[in-house]
């Protein structure tokens, strides 16, 4: 089917595009001379707003009810597990505890298996995919029930035009969004976006903001690795952001850099959070650079200084050393031609045997190769190779190096992410579209549940399972799931956790995970014995104005 609503953007992958600018070369502005705030703040109260969100804990009119029973429950909120059951009435968690089966009720024995809620992803590219695969397998599979999508800056505009689609085509899981500032940008200023915004185009976009803001958005997402947010002050991001605070909103951001200028990037989302005093997220955490490798430990002293200071920052993650986007971004000026910059990045970021090809337009046999394997097939040096893949493609044209050259890049250790995975302010996500060639569209949950947790015992069972819900619905501000208790939306996972594990690969993508049994979305199935049902209960879940 043809998609009628406009996104910008879309970040696939965990490192984003950087043209011409660098953290070095941006001035950390934190004024907003010439920014008329107050005139975006007047369009936000003029908006009307859905002050009715579609997640409202309204009893169904169905008065029939289900029981499972025989299950181990793992609540969501850290607390330890116990024995017991889940009644449900229509979408709704009606009773847990030592229950037992009423007249006519149908009946679900869990074999001793653990329950769940159902998992939130807060960072998902699926927008697109949902409307063309409502039945949503890659997520059902691996127990997630909400999709966080509008992700790196990039998000369906407008939204509430997105939201009618979603509802119009059905979907199996619950779908919410951010408001993108690229995809904001993109519309206000066109081609002509390689330079920081006049105070009225920042207006315009507070406008633009203030609408998604009403239909609905959590709040502003940014991706300043991006065109054509890299080239934004930090003084337009800020009005922006501040605009979104005023509603209530939130803000989660792929920050300028995830390598060579992380420390500063991390600073720019602590002075949003400061200054604005609204929660914010950090999207996909890592350290993707040799020079930061083992590092993790003072990262996480210098987020919990921020929030000892008041900042309510936190951050999502996926459990994998490798991440998907494009080529060129490996390159912050973009420049191909610079064989110094093409040899540090391999050297420093992605090595050749650790980058492969996962799209490129001029030739798909390239697909599934190393650039090493490239590189001795032509018979030249991997930074050669590196070099004659970029120049297959238009330079100028934004999508160059985008879609038309896209890689799995190797730049994480694993005792890195096991840090940042165990810090008390993260939670999950996959990070991925549900057509990733990347593994983590189909593996991230349940490789954390049977590798981080089972195997490698990093964390209980419970305190993984709060990551995955109760943590995830609190940095999302979703206040009626995550949690199994009397009154929550009925969204569950029913999952063995001595064989939960991921199976997708690199060179096997779409492999399904293995150990999640049953999936709950609004209180019917979703996913069982490894396959979609044909129910369509998500809902769209809209932010309620303040």
């Amino acid at each position: 089917m043809r998609h009628h609503v406009a996104w910008s953007n879309r970040d696939r992958g965990s490192h984003n595009q950087n043209t011409g600018l660098t953290m070095q070369k941006t001035r950390f502005r934190l004024g907003t001379e010439g920014v008329t705030l107050c005139a975006a703040l007047a369009v936000l109260a003029a908006c009307s707003s859905d002050t009715t969100p579609n997640s409202s804990a309204i009893r169904s009119a169905n008065s029939e009810t289900s029981l499972i029973h025989n299950v181990r429950i793992i609540d969501g909120t850290g607390a330890a597990s116990y024995t017991g059951a889940v009644r449900i009435a229509g979408n709704l968690i009606e009773d847990v505890g030592d229950l037992e089966p009423m007249p006519g009720e149908t009946v679900q024995d869990g074999r001793g298996l653990t329950l769940a809620p159902g998992f939130i992803d807060t960072h998902s590219h699926g927008d697109r995919d949902l409307l063309v695969q409502p039945d949503a397998l890659p997520a059902t599979s691996q127990g997630i029930t909400t999709i966080i999508v509008g992700q790196d800056g990039g998000s369906p505009l407008p939204v509430a035009d997105y939201f009618a689609e979603v509802e119009a085509t059905g979907s199996a899981v619950n779908v919410a969004s951010y408001a993108g500032h690229n995809t904001i940008r993109s519309k206000v200023m066109g081609d002509d976006f390689r330079r920081t915004a006049t105070a009225a185009e920042i207006e315009e976009m507070s406008d633009l903001l203030a609408v998604e803001l009403a239909s609905g958005a959590l709040g502003l997402s940014s991706g300043l690795e991006y065109e054509p947010g890299i080239h934004s002050d930090p003084a337009e991001v800020l009005a922006l952001a501040q605009l979104a605070a005023s509603s209530g909103g939130r803000y989660i951001s792929h920050v300028r850099s995830e390598d060579r200028w992380f420390e500063e990037a991390l600073d720019e989302i602590i002075v949003i959070g400061r200054v604005t005093g609204m929660p914010v997220q950090v999207s996909h955490i890592k350290l993707a650079m040799k020079r930061l490798w083992g590092e993790a430990p003072r990262i996480i002293e210098k987020l919990n200084a921020a929030r000892a200071d008041g900042v309510q920052i936190t951050a999502d993650i996926y459990p994998y050393e490798y991440w998907q986007s494009n080529l060129m971004v490996l390159l912050p000026e973009r420049d191909y031609t610079d064989r110094a910059a093409i040899e540090e990045a391999l050297d420093q970021i992605a090595p050749p045997d650790g980058l492969w090809i996962t799209g490129y337009d001029p030739d798909p046999s390239l697909v599934g190769m190393t650039l090493s394997e490239i590189a001795e097939a032509r018979g030249v040096d991997p930074a050669t190779a590196f070099r004659q893949l970029a120049e297959s493609v238009d330079s100028n044209d934004e999508a160059a190096g985008n879609d038309t050259v896209s890689i799995i890049g190797t730049s994480m250790i694993e005792d890195d992410i096991r840090q940042l995975m165990n810090w008390s302010h993260i939670n999950i996500c996959t990070d991925g579209a549900f057509d990733d060639r990347h593994p983590r569209a189909r593996g991230s949950f349940p490789r954390v549940l049977g590798r981080y947790v089972r195997e490698q015992k990093l964390m209980t069972l419970e305190e993984a399972v709060h990551k995955m819900t109760g943590l995830a619905a609190l940095h999302m501000g979703f206040n009626d799931r995550g949690v199994i208790r009397q009154g929550a939306i009925a969204d569950l996972v029913l999952f063995d956790p001595q064989t939960v594990v991921d199976r997708a690969t690199p060179d096997s993508p779409e492999l399904l995970s293995e150990g999640i049994e049953v999936v709950w979305v609004g209180g019917q199935q979703v996913f069982a014995q490894g396959a979609a049902s044909d129910a369509r209960p998500g809902q769209v879940i809209r932010r309620a104005a303040p």
